[in-house]
């Protein structure tokens, strides 16, 4: 009988002979050595700063209580006394782990679905399961460090309209013209040496207040093209792609407009086709900001397998999740530039992920001889200095091995090697001029308004977004019929009636609104707050990339389950949170606001919109994300002035996260009409916008004027 306590899923162990010996085996088996693990963990989190070591150690140590628990739980040898006393101890050994990420919240993310274990947390893990007793299964074969895994063939695609590109372009060949420009230095001092652990070394050792931003040259002008005007700092990034520079690391904070720098640094450089990589959350939003920037330049974006895309594009944008599928052709589309945006998502260089992005900035360098390549951040740095190592590949600024080309002339151009005490300066002074940008918004304060808001565009492709479009139709005809019964009720009557009567479309969408409430079947407000819920996760995702990029971000929405929804979410990211609803006591909602106020471990404050919109002080953040929508401009405004108050020394950004090709759309577009978005976006106006039973009607009204649109 194998033995029952430490069965390992992928391991194997010699059975006891008999229960005395199992007692003996189980004595000195993984739960012991778990707990011994654990404590040491407790400890070093306890002494300060968690070194590497003691990050590895966390990971094998979680990842093992995982795997056994489930063991545990599946094991039909064991009975339910068993059973229930490995669960306890492994519980025991749990909280602790999670006592110790309470004190360093990065801890949490290397027990995430999609985290990379390292190379010394395996290593952990089967030494931790050799010491118990077990013997661990072989591990598979790695692929070369400089070698990307092909993606699985059942997943990649070809769209159509690619197919048709390159038929219409047969002889489209890669520009070798300028490859004299990589070859590799001259190196004599430091051929020999090991340079990427000192480069990364430099940044550490920086003394508070050293430089971190390359110099820009002054822009020309802030006016480019037909498009809005540019702020100075923006300018100064495409001025400098229009003097020749081809890589940035764009480490602005959000709200510094890194999408228009990016867009017309491109245009600056003539790098399209251009490719864009982003998360799910914002690949619409880069769309819309590429209609206003590049509005010449054709953007299409991949959704799924790209059966509707533009193979003719311009700009193509392309979300992570979905990267496997088309890195096969995008690697042979002959783009002249890419922007990698949130690239702290390859942080991980050996994540499928990371691969794929490294060996397409790759092909695009190979084959095109000065690209343009921009990764966009405003969280540099997640973990340790080890992050930036996959962003300055990306680059091209080092290899897997060593630095490239144009780092080492620099380096070797300083005389000097890591045994002199000036390398190190000279050396981070080295990668920053090949393009680290970082301004923080205290720094250009002039340039931007005191308060803005942003929308950010989410895409609703799942199963629950279809369902609401489908509802939205079903409101539309239901609409439609009404609209038609009272047409022919009034040509009986002996009135005229047009085919678009908009008199008519008025009345009919205050009926509808008048004789509806959230409980009586589809309408306006259960739409609303479905979309509410969908877009609750793509939200709660975008706060916490602001939480871990700028600290504490303010988060509203109107409904209970949004805000349950969007905590669950930052205890599963690792990031605190605290909330204030309207069923708390005073007692309860003060110890909230306290915990968020001087917490610095709390990153961020989940408010419902009603009960946290006025009479509270939150300007320990200088972010708001805006979850739902409100009815009314002066409910947001209200909101955000909970940060946006007299001793805020920050500007202040609220995101306001609106789901595409629904109602949301619209019922935005209805307050930004009365409330006048350019004036708040340039100086915080208050204008009001009138009852929110206004803009439910227009919003009704203009579902109807839609679908009789289509029907004429």
């Amino acid at each position: 009988m194998a033995n029952r306590g430490q069965r390992q899923s992928g391991a194997t162990r010699t059975a006891p002979r008999n229960r005395r010996s199992q007692r003996r085996v189980d004595d000195e088996g993984l739960l012991p050595v778990l707990a011994r693990a654990v404590r040491e963990i407790e400890n070093a989190v306890r002494r300060g700063p968690v070194p590497m070591s003691t990050r590895s150690r966390f990971q094998a140590v979680g990842l093992l209580v995982r795997e056994e628990r489930t063991r545990v739980k599946a094991d039909p040898e064991l009975n339910d006394n068993q059973r229930g006393e490995q669960l306890k101890r492994l519980d025991g050994i749990a909280t602790i782990l999670a006592q110790s990420a309470a004190r360093d919240s990065t801890l949490f993310t290397l027990l995430e679905p999609d985290a990379v274990v390292s190379d010394e947390s395996s290593l952990l893990k089967r030494e931790m399961l050799t010491a118990a007793g077990v013997v661990p299964a072989p591990e598979p074969e790695a692929p070369a460090d400089d070698q990307a895994p092909a993606a699985p063939v059942d997943r990649r695609v070809i769209p159509q309209a690619v197919v048709s590109r390159q038929l219409a372009n047969p002889f489209l060949a890669p520009d070798f013209s300028a490859v004299d420009e990589r070859r590799e230095p001259q190196t004599r001092r430091l051929s020999t040496w090991e340079l990427i652990g000192p480069l990364l070394s430099s940044f550490e050792r920086a003394s508070d207040g050293a430089v971190a931003s390359m110099g820009l040259p002054e822009p020309a002008s802030l006016q480019i093209g037909k498009g809005p005007e540019l702020m100075k700092h923006q300018a100064e990034v495409v001025e400098g792609a229009a003097a020749g520079h081809r890589t940035f690391l764009l480490a602005d904070e959000p709200g510094l407009g890194k999408t228009a720098q990016a867009l017309l640094a491109a245009e600056a450089a003539g790098a399209f086709p251009l490719l864009v990589v982003v998360p799910n959350v914002v690949k619409t939003n880069w769309a819309r900001e590429a209609e206003l920037w590049t509005p010449h330049r054709p953007v299409t974006v991949i959704h799924g397998d790209g059966h509707n895309i533009d193979g003719f594009a311009d700009i193509v944008v392309v979300n992570y999740e979905v990267l496997d599928r088309h890195v096969g052709w995008l690697g042979h589309f002959g783009f002249r530039g890419m922007v990698l945006d949130e690239a702290h998502f390859i942080k991980n260089a050996s994540s499928q992920r990371s691969r794929h992005v490294l060996a397409l900035s790759e092909q695009i360098r190979t084959r095109h001889p000065r690209p343009l390549l921009m990764a966009l951040t405003g969280t540099p740095l997640i973990n340790d200095i080890e992050d930036f190592r996959a962003i300055w590949r990306f680059l091209g600024w080092i290899d897997a091995k060593k630095p490239g080309p144009a780092l080492m002339g620099r380096l070797e151009e300083t005389g000097l090697t890591p045994l002199d005490g000036g390398f190190y300066p000279a050396a981070r002074q080295s990668v920053i001029d090949l393009g680290i940008v970082r301004r923080r918004k205290v720094d250009v304060a002039s340039d931007i308004p005191a308060r803005r808001i942003a929308d950010i565009p989410v895409e609703l492709d799942d199963d629950e977004g279809r369902s609401i479009r489908e509802a939205e139709r079903d409101l539309a005809r239901r609409l439609v019929s009404r609209y038609e019964r009272a047409a022919e009720a009034r040509r009986e009557a002996g009135h005229a009636v047009d085919a678009i009567d908009e008199d008519l479309i008025g009345k009919v969408a205050a009926w509808e609104r008048d004789e509806t409430t959230e409980k009586t079947g589809e309408n306006v407000f259960t739409m609303v707050r479905r979309i509410g819920r969908a877009k609750a996760g793509l939200a709660a995702d975008y706060t916490a990339q602001l939480a871990r990029s700028v600290g504490k971000v303010v988060f509203f929405a109107k409904h209970v389950d949004v805000m349950d929804a969007a905590e669950a979410t930052f205890a599963k990211r690792g990031i605190r949170s605290t909330s204030i609803r309207g069923d708390q006591t005073p007692a309860a909602r003060q110890k909230a606001i306290d915990g968020f106020v001087n917490d610095p471990d709390v990153g961020v404050v989940v408010c419902s919109l009603s009960a946290a919109g006025v009479g509270l002080n939150l300007q320990v953040a200088s972010n708001v994300v805006l979850a739902e929508l409100s009815w009314t401009d002066a409910e947001q405004m209200q909101a955000i002035d909970r940060v946006h108050r007299i001793g805020q020394e920050e500007p202040v950004t609220a995101w306001r996260i609106i789901a595409a090709q629904t109602i949301d759309s619209t019922i935005v577009e209805l307050i930004d009409s009365k409330a006048g978005l350019a004036a708040r976006a340039l100086d915080g106006s208050d204008e009001e916008l009138g009852a929110d039973h206004d803009v439910q009607v227009k919003a009704l009204a203009a579902l109807l004027r839609s679908a009789l649109t289509e029907r004429a």
